[in-house]
């Protein structure tokens, strides 16, 4: 990569195990002349500013003496053999964590129940137990060692380490009892006393707190990289939605099938009817009706004709189109939006997580205790065992077991219980946000109201019978692909049960349809098809036409045997909970505020009937606008949540402080949505925000807890007040403590 004055590289970061590693990632790059970083433990990417003197590599090569890897990723195409060797990598990784966890498991549960449970000792028990937790300890916890090793290397202390040591110094004491203490004697029971006796305990085994520990922590471990490994499922998602190949026409008409990637500038491409729409380009043949809806969020489709511009991954549901190339690869708007959910994804701050910022300091301190603790007692005379299991004591008590459970146990069960209501959680950074949320921008197309044109209301000229009226226009439409006339027929169908047949049937190219049905002369479209024939629509019908596209609906009118019989209001409907929802996340202490790219007429009469204050209605607005809009509601001082389900949300979504994807929307959307929506009941928001904030409240009450525990017993452990044994006991307490903190959550109801 050639640089410049103020080049900006994007890194993948490989090793990180806590949001420490990339802190200390990013103070490394941070300490370079001309360098400014941001590392995101989430996304396991780093963002560099940095000057035309630092190359590249140099930056990867600070990287890799902190001990981590580190890569410029591949430009993210879809179905390239880069992503597929990515996604092989991440898959790989997860699947070694698992038989990782799957040992640990099977092996430490029998381990730790032959220890806690004297009927389980049979006459060689102690050898069974060495067996079992052996390869827990070597190779089900080998992550953690080799994360210790490298931050020792680089003198640093996460809760890797401790992990490590404690559990390494539990193993090694047990080894040293069973070959060269009293552990290993046929018959041997195990020793329970509250206190350490001077001059004894070779006869300790800490088997099961070794195991023990290594199954819970690599649990939660587990976890948090599954959710991880979705992170940069958004951009594949949006770059997913574009056409794969294209239909390029030559001189002289011939035409030839391309891969999109092939297409130039000024080339001119077909697109027939139920076709993507290849790149952004200027219709120069045909008309039709395109359906942006995933990309711009319009509900209405829109009418193209040549001159007009179009865009890549928009829909033709109308006519046949030539289409000249504008704008192709990086340069089309469905490109952009990528980079713009790239963008808002790693410029969210890496969230530090509580147990790692208390391991940062309460690490050394235990390490500093145990070793203190193992002087004093030497010191004092009281013998080589007695001193040295004191010392077991400590860190055996301070195993951060608990620390390592309070956040995966309470999100499982948070999460758990979201499913079962249909709210998806996807990991313990997004609850961060939900206390602290003041305003929720609702995205209209989709969220509030269902995103299908829909039709809502028939008003008839005197003497007309509404049945007849739906019966004749409904046929016609029926036999049009047009979005608006499939609404039309749609609640024909609904009302009638059936419809005839048309006899003849033609489209009048942006205009509407005409046909003849059971004899009748029909006419469906817009006034000026009327027109076309010399007929108008009578004043009252024309006042109804008024009114309803005040509202911002479309307006169909509908003629037969030369006279205007009636007109069709066709809309976007508004859900039925909409209403309810809204009062809901007032409830909450929210401000709603509707965003949408239908214009103001549309979006102030949905805003009046679902509750929510026209001054807090924002209309006309593009996919870049709304990130925009976002990030101007944050720079007033609001923390914002985002609910949305179109691609055109995606970006917005990522750059919320909280992103809510409606699970009947796209893939795009719900990979940026920190939360998802599965239900698409907007009612559901509200409950996933009373959700996150109590799972947030149990994540923190657990950390309280299993600190204030470590905090009271470490200094009876180094007083020698507490036998290892009991100190494994107590240490498992506070994680059975943990966890049932945490099952209180599967009593939440929805409101």
């Amino acid at each position: 990569m050639t640089t410049t004055a103020a080049a900006e590289t994007e890194l993948a970061i490989g090793g990180m195990t806590c949001a420490s590693c990339a802190a200390r990632i990013e103070k490394k790059l941070n300490r370079m002349d001309g360098v400014t970083a941001t590392v995101n433990y989430a996304t396991e990417k780093a963002k560099v500013t940095h000057a035309a003197e630092v190359s590249v590599q140099d930056l990867i090569a600070t990287v890799e003496k902190t001990g981590y890897t580190a890569r410029e990723p591949a430009p993210p195409q879809p179905s390239t053999p880069d992503e597929g060797d990515a996604d092989e990598g991440d898959a790989d990784e997860l699947r070694s964590l698992r038989e990782r966890l799957v040992t640990a498991v099977v092996l430490a549960v029998p381990v730790v129940a032959m220890a806690m449970v004297p009927a389980l000792q049979f006459e060689y028990w102690q050898w069974l137990s060495l067996t079992l937790a052996a390869p827990v300890v070597t190779y089900a916890g080998w992550p953690f060692h080799k994360a210790a090793f490298t931050n020792a290397r680089h003198g640093a202390a996460t809760m890797d380490t401790l992990i490590s040591v404690g559990t390494t110094a539990a193993f090694g004491w047990s080894l040293w009892a069973l070959f060269l203490g009293t552990a290993g004697t046929p018959g041997m029971k195990h020793p329970f006393e509250l206190t350490i006796a001077r001059g004894e305990g070779t006869g300790n085994l800490y088997l099961e707190a070794a195991a023990g520990v290594t199954a819970f922590i690599l649990a939660g471990r587990y976890f948090e990289a599954r959710s991880k490994r979705k992170a940069g499922a958004a951009l594949r998602a949006l770059l997913e939605l574009g056409a794969k190949d294209v239909t390029v026409l030559h001189a002289g008409g011939r035409e030839q099938t391309l891969p999109v990637a092939d297409l130039k500038v000024g080339d001119r491409f077909l697109v027939r009817p139920g076709e993507k729409i290849a790149t952004d380009g200027t219709v120069v043949e045909g008309s039709s009706a395109v359906d942006a809806s995933m990309l711009t969020g319009e509900s209405v489709p829109v009418e193209v004709t040549p001159g007009d511009s179009v865009t890549g991954a928009t829909l033709n549901a109308g006519g046949r189109l030539v289409v000249e190339a504008t704008r192709v690869g990086a340069d089309t708007q469905l490109a952009r939006m990528a980079r713009l959910v790239e963008d808002a994804q790693n410029g969210k701050a890496a969230a530090q997580r509580l147990a790692d910022r208390i391991s940062a300091v309460f690490v050394p301190v235990v390490i500093a205790l145990a070793l203190g603790t193992l002087g004093f007692w030497l010191g004092n005379g009281a013998g080589t065992a007695a001193a040295f299991t004191a010392a077991v004591a400590v860190l055996i008590i301070a195993c951060p077991c608990a620390l390592g459970l309070a956040t995966p146990t309470a999100l499982l069960v948070g999460t758990g219980r979201g499913a079962q209501l249909g709210i998806l959680i996807k990991g313990p950074e997004v609850l961060e946000s939900t206390r602290r949320v003041d305003t929720v921008v609702l995205d209209k197309t989709g969220t509030v109201t269902t995103g299908r044109m829909a039709l809502l209301g028939v008003h008839t000229a005197p003497g007309t019978d509404e049945a007849e009226v739906l019966r004749l226009a409904g046929a016609l439409e029926h036999a049009s692909e047009h979005p608006v006339a499939r609404a039309v027929a749609d609640g024909a169908l609904e009302k009638l049960g059936s419809l005839p047949t048309p006899e003849d049937f033609a489209n009048v190219p942006g205009l509407g349809v005409q046909g003849i049905v059971d004899g009748h002369a029909v006419l469906v479209g817009r006034e000026r098809l009327l027109a076309k024939w010399a007929m108008e629509l009578p004043e009252e019908l024309r006042q109804r036409k008024a009114a309803a596209e005040s509202a911002g609906r479309t307006v169909i009118a509908v003629a037969w045997d030369g006279e205007a019989r009636a007109v069709l209001e066709v809309a976007d409907a508004v859900k039925d909970t909409s209403r309810e929802a809204i009062t809901r996340l007032r409830a909450l202490g929210l401000t709603p505020v509707l965003l949408t790219g239908d214009n103001r007429a549309v979006a102030e009469s949905v805003a009046r009937e679902v509750g929510i204050d026209p001054g807090q209605v924002i209309a006309e607005v593009l996919p870049q606008d709304k990130v925009d809009v976002v990030k101007r509601l944050q720079a007033q001082g609001r923390s914002v949540a985002m609910v949305g389900d179109g691609v055109n949300d995606a970006a917005a979504l990522a750059q919320a402080d909280l992103g809510l994807a409606m699970g009947t929307g796209t893939d795009a959307a719900i990979e940026a949505g920190d939360l998802t929506l599965v239900r698409g009941d907007l009612r559901a928001a509200a409950d996933a925000i009373r959700l996150a904030r109590r799972t947030l409240g149990t994540i923190r009450s657990n950390l309280f807890w299993a600190f204030a525990y470590n905090v009271a017993a470490l200094p009876l452990a180094a007083a020698g007040l507490l036998n290892p044994m009991l100190a494994g006991a107590a240490m498992a307490f506070s994680s059975v403590f943990v966890v049932g903190n945490s099952l209180r959550l599967r009593s939440f109801r929805a409101a």
